[in-house]
């Protein structure tokens, strides 16, 4: 019978059928940051337990440091305590760190950077973009801290078998449209519910083509649309992208990890819960206009009239339109800006740098306009430096960091100020999400430099 990657990866972690219960399932590994795992090394000490596997873990600092120059002095009490606290959990229990200057990064940047990241696997985080990991053909999501107490002490949580959902990418990009457009237009389509109780695998021809940063930012967002979790089929892109990295199969036994890799992937006449067929070749540059990612609009549309919505839509937009200062059925094309931000484990890899840096290469940023570049590991801002993307940022006036989450979300010193206006190419646009009162304008890489060196909501295209 012909199976889905979904049903495939399922059936070899299902180590106690679901029932009148959840199914036992297996996972075959966990990442670690310091906001989610201190209550699980509490409840560790407390039962006097010891952590199932250690060749399973790995943990890093990316949600609560800061991205400045002297980043080893924590102002903030509730930050350097969580840091604090994570490195003692992982030298009391022997726990991988990777700490600053040891490799430290976004936590759904650096799994796949050192080929931790491997198709046909079951990884969680206590962290809701865990899907990122999908993109090599991974069931990766997001767990509680009690769930994430499970993992460290015997390497399964309890689990319902989610359905199945299947998005078709089809046709070619258009200029300055890219894979972060393409999620947020799926995202508008169904709605932030629109995949509830579902994981989605990402097909099509344009998937096909995408490289692995791309299939990672299409899959960081997944969560976005209610999914569980998201994933792509892994295929030769796959494994060009792991080959040589630190902890990917080594030359001995290559072929036989591919051959074990390529078993997951779906068959052709595999079967969905549901379909649904997006066509990139119409699509158009992407901007968020309200506080979910749901509410989102190509960049040359009008904003959406509260008349036309949905009636279960209409109260949110209502209130999205009061919070954002924005009004209904007006251009969102030209509306000024104060910030922007490249950055979050959605677009922090080299290509989302050079991507930006090509843009605003030789010009400045806007005057007003404060534009943070910050890559998402200690290797990607290498990388950036060794090709001197760290001086093209710094001579147009933007401030290069370094590596964590930094503005996706206000529990950093990176905040975007009370009233003020960024586009970002982070991945939610919550209410406060950036710092308390900002408005956030979630887009692709190409469009936030764009804008930034306009001063105002424009893309690659229209700014050309």
């Amino acid at each position: 019978m012909s199976k889905n990657i979904i049903d495939k990866i399922w059936e070899a972690h299902e180590v106690v059928p679901e029932g009148e219960h959840p199914a036992v399932f297996a996972i075959d590994f966990m990442l670690i940051h310091e906001v989610t795992s201190a209550q699980a090394f509490d409840v560790l000490r407390e039962r006097g337990l010891e952590p199932f596997d250690r060749d399973r873990l790995l943990a890093t600092l990316d949600h609560s440091i800061p991205t400045r120059t002297n980043r080893l002095q924590i102002y903030d009490d509730a930050a350097r305590t969580q840091v604090e606290t994570l490195r003692k959990n992982c030298e009391q229990f022997d726990i991988p760190l990777y700490d600053f200057d040891k490799g430290q990064g976004i936590v759904h940047i650096i799994g796949p950077e050192y080929g931790i990241t491997q198709p046909g696997m079951t990884l969680v985080c206590g962290d809701s973009h865990t899907s990122t990991h999908g993109a090599f053909g991974v069931l990766a999501f997001g767990v509680g801290t009690s769930e994430v107490s499970h993992v460290l002490t015997t390497g399964c949580i309890l689990q319902r078998k989610p359905r199945t959902m299947k998005v078709d990418f089809v046709g070619e990009f258009q200029k300055g449209v890219y894979a972060k457009d393409a999620i947020l237009k799926l995202i508008s389509v169904i709605g932030v519910g629109g995949a509830n109780g579902h994981v989605i695998e990402y097909t099509g021809p344009a998937i096909g083509k995408m490289r692995m940063d791309e299939r990672m930012t299409i899959c960081n967002m997944s969560i976005e649309c209610g999914a569980r979790a998201g994933l792509v089929s892994p295929d030769e892109e796959t494994f060009r992208y792991m080959k040589g990295k630190r902890f990917a199969p080594t030359s001995e036994r290559w072929d036989e990890a591919v051959e074990y890799w390529t078993s997951f992937a779906s068959d052709p006449d595999a079967s969905y819960d549901r379909e649904i067929t997006i066509d990139l070749s119409v699509l158009k540059p992407m901007v968020t206009w309200g506080t979910n990612p749901g509410q989102g609009i190509e960049i040359d549309e009008l904003l959406p009239k509260i008349s036309m919505l949905k009636p279960e839509l209409q109260d949110s937009a209502r209130k999205a339109y009061d919070y954002v200062e924005l009004e209904e059925g007006s251009p969102i094309l030209g509306t000024p800006i104060d910030w922007a931000f490249l950055g979050s484990c959605t677009n922090a890899r080299i290509e989302d740098l050079r991507m930006a840096a090509e843009i605003v290469r030789g010009k400045k940023i806007s005057e007003g306009v404060t534009f943070y570049v910050v890559p998402g590991s200690e290797a990607v801002r290498a990388q950036a430096i060794a090709e001197g993307l760290d001086v093209v940022f710094e001579e147009a006036g933007a401030s290069f960091r370094m590596p964590g989450c930094s503005l996706c979300l206000g529990m950093n010193d990176d905040r975007v100020p009370p009233g003020k206006r960024c586009i970002s190419t982070s991945n939610r646009n919550f209410v406060g999400r950036q710092g308390t009162g900002s408005r956030t304008h979630l887009a692709s890489p190409a469009t936030v430099a764009m804008s930034a060196l306009m001063g105002k909501i424009t893309s690659q295209e229209v700014g050309e």
